[in-house]
């Protein structure tokens, strides 16, 4: 029988308990530790060698179903008469100094021979004759090279090919950039490694501070990143047969780590307790009651996270659930590497886990005169001060929320180093700002109309004139058939770039007024398409989802921490200190990057817009977070509880036991999300902050302040529960076994 920390309510008798499945576990982990360790390296070195064989590639590339842009899109590519179908990106020459594009004829001609022949190129338009190719100056031209699929998809060394092709350009000092998507494949390489390893780096000195021990240091470290290795590789393989966006294994990599150091760092955390307070304990079985103890909370903080993640599912976005999915991946690999590898090394340690130490190793406080214990205590004595204060510097901090604009990070907001910059900024130069975000009009004639060559003329001519006469469009191109006389199709540019609050106007003005309004009693149907009418229409998709998703996410946590905690108040409370933490986070991510405040100190050197997807996915991933510190917090908090049954001793108990490790994660977590704020990816950096932020916050405001001061007001009450829905409820220990 295994005597557990709790008791039985009112009597002060330790609770005894059988074993449980998670115990089991454990004690056989420890038991067969070389097995453990050695499967988990099989599996790390099989599928990492699978994932590159047969691993897929990343590519931001979405649809949206029933939309009108998605509708406009489908018809060209149905009615491709215009050769609508695959991917177009520009190649932009720059004549500038020496002379006209013309004047480099044969360099163009040539440069054009040799991309048609590249493998995956539909067509290329020659800028000499293509209309409107050329700006007014006849010194900056497009080329338009269709490739079969996305080139953001190619290998990296379909450039070589592309490089070689322009060559004679260079050659003839005529200036090539690579706008996108090609642009995004001549991207400097991904600082993902260098991050990881900064992250790593810190948690070393975080945890060889906070615990002494070199073994007890590593533990945790080599579980996350095998865990992660075995994340990373098999989400490789799934890449391979569905679509995950360029920033997925970035997003998967800062899950993993982080998730992986803090749920090793709990079980080594309570394994050391336990060795310190029975000196005779068997390594195995302390092994067994951790992970039947922590391992348990562990699993609720695991299931907490994943199930916010796949609440983004509820978007109805694949690209968002898919972003969801990919972190999800690496999340769910790291509880299991924590509940078995994590037990098998600590069964290898055994009470060898406090040696080679460089000061005197230590575990949770045992006294009431440590720091944290001191803290508590201040807490208690002025409860609604701590909590006025920490609510009053949320909301400040969440202020800069009003003015959020979201929209889409494109590569006008990149670093001019990057090709992708430089062709935004010479096609805004040579054509106006709007050429860089075009709106493709498609209009879908009746039979009357496909059939009567007059009437599709009259037709065109007034379209276009309604078009042209729009606030805020530079040029409109006349109407064109497609080869079957079924559609009518325009170029619409706008006087104002894609970022602009003004174009986003235009494209709602020109889908819900302009093209009824012109088609009316016509029998015709009109949609706004385009890469730039498709990512609006993904912003206005997500704005509108994300009360769901909101709504989702928050009421199953709900019900989780209502299951596990048998609380309505520490289940409401939770949520609402978890909203209010992540509106702070979203405060910051406008400020810096929206703002500008500071943004150069991260490598932004532009104001842009809030990533459309960024606060849905800050949202899920940071609610689920949270709950991982809500967890384990409040599993001490409980277990106090149901051994004394007086809530103010509980509240500081569990606050001391937990602030110190709970601390440490939060840095760990902390340094591996702002280590990645070394990425070449604007949006990456804006996750990264978000998070990072996010965590500070959650672990020192939320954590310290807000979650005590308020079970200290709550009182007794924290711990009530209609009779009735306690029944209906399942019973979930997060840290006992089965009673």
């Amino acid at each position: 029988m295994i005597t557990e920390a709790g008791s039985r309510p009112g009597t002060g008798e330790p609770v005894t308990a059988r074993r449980s499945g998670l115990h089991r576990i454990g004690r056989w982990c420890a038991r067969h530790a070389v097995r453990v360790v050695a499967a988990w390296l099989v599996l790390l070195v099989g599928l990492g060698v699978a994932n590159h064989r047969w691993g897929g590639t990343y590519a931001d590339s979405f649809s949206l179903p029933g939309t009108a842009s998605q509708t406009g899109s489908d018809l060209l590519k149905a009615h491709d008469g215009n050769g609508s179908s695959g991917v177009t990106a520009p190649v932009v020459l720059d004549a500038a100094g020496h002379g006209t594009l013309g004047d480099h004829r044969t360099a163009i001609e040539t440069a054009v021979g040799n991309l048609r022949r590249l493998p995956d190129v539909l067509s290329v338009a020659d800028p000499l004759t293509a209309p409107g190719a050329l700006d007014a100056n006849g010194t900056i031209g497009t080329v338009a090279v269709r490739f079969s699929s996305n080139p953001a998809s190619f290998a990296p060394s379909y450039l070589t090919g592309v490089d070689a092709a322009v060559r004679p350009l260079r050659t003839d000092a005529v200036t090539v950039e690579y706008g996108d998507p090609l642009g995004q494949l001549a991207q400097p390489k991904s600082a993902d490694a260098l991050s990881e390893g900064i992250g790593i780096g810190v948690a070393l000195l975080v945890l060889l501070v906070g615990f002494g021990s070199v073994a007890a240091t590593g533990l945790p470290l080599l579980t996350a990143v095998l865990g992660l290795g075995v994340g990373l590789s098999g989400l490789g393989l799934i890449a391979a047969h569905t679509s995950f966006a360029q920033a997925a294994p970035t997003l998967a990599a800062m899950m993993g780590l982080g998730v992986g150091i803090d749920y090793a760092l709990f079980l080594a955390t309570r394994f050391r307790a336990l060795l310190r307070a029975e000196e005779d304990l068997e390594a195995a079985e302390a092994v067994g009651r951790t992970v039947a103890t922590s391992g348990r909370a562990v699993l609720v903080a695991a299931a907490t996270v994943a199930m916010a993640l796949a609440g983004l599912y509820a978007s109805g976005i694949g690209f968002i659930g898919a972003l969801g999915a990919a972190a999800g991946v690496t999340v769910v690999v790291a509880a299991g590497a924590s509940l078995t590898l994590t037990p098998a090394l600590l069964g290898l340690l055994g009470r060898r886990i406090d040696r080679l130490h460089v000061r005197t190793p230590v575990a949770e406080p045992t006294g009431d005169g440590d720091v944290w214990h001191r803290w508590a205590a201040q807490v208690g004595r002025r409860p609604w001060l701590f909590l006025a204060g920490g609510a009053a510097l949320l909301a400040l901090l969440a202020t800069p929320v009003a003015s959020m604009h979201l929209g889409h990070v494109d590569a006008g907001a990149q670093p001019t180093s990057r090709t992708d910059r430089r062709a935004y900024d010479l096609i805004a130069h040579g054509f106006g700002a709007g050429a860089n975000g075009p709106l493709t009009v498609v209009v879908q004639l009746d039979g009357a109309a496909v059939s009567d060559a007059s009437r599709r003329q009259q037709l065109a001519s007034t379209l276009r004139t309604d078009l042209a006469a729009v606030p805020g469009v530079a040029s409109v191109t006349p109407p064109a058939p497609s080869a079957d006389d079924v559609l009518l199709t325009s170029t619409v540019t706008p006087t104002t770039g894609p970022q602009d609050g003004a174009t986003t106007a235009l494209f709602h003005t020109l889908q819900n007024t302009t093209l009824p309004h012109a088609l009316a009693g016509t029998g015709a149907t009109g949609y706004v398409t385009g890469v730039t009418a498709a990512g609006l229409t993904f912003t206005d998709q997500l704005i509108a989802k994300l009360p769901l998703i909101i709504a989702v996410v928050v009421g199953a946590a709900f019900l989780l921490l209502l299951t596990v905690f048998r609380s309505l108040l520490v289940a409401l409370k939770a949520a609402v200190l978890n909203l209010l933490s992540i509106g702070a986070a979203y405060g910051v991510v406008v400020a810096v990057f929206q703002w500008g405040w500071g943004g150069r100190l991260f490598g932004v050197t532009e104001k842009v817009p809030v990533e459309s997807y960024v606060p849905m996915m800050m949202f899920a991933i940071v609610f689920g977070l949270s709950m991982d510190y809500e967890v384990f917090l409040l599993s001490r908090i409980r277990e106090t509880w149901l051994r004394h049954h007086d809530n103010h001793r509980a509240v500081a108990t569990g606050l001391a036991v937990t602030a110190r490790v709970i601390t440490c994660a939060a840095l760990i977590m902390t340094s591996v999300f702002l280590a990645f704020l070394l990425s070449t990816n604007t949006v990456v950096k804006m996750l990264a902050l978000g998070l990072g932020v996010s965590v500070v916050i959650d672990a020192t405001v939320v954590r310290l302040v807000l979650v005590p001061a308020t079970m200290y007001l709550f009182g007794r009450a924290n711990w009530w529960l209609p009779g009735w829905l306690d029944r209906l409820l399942p019973h979930l220990d997060p840290e006992g076994a089965e009673q």
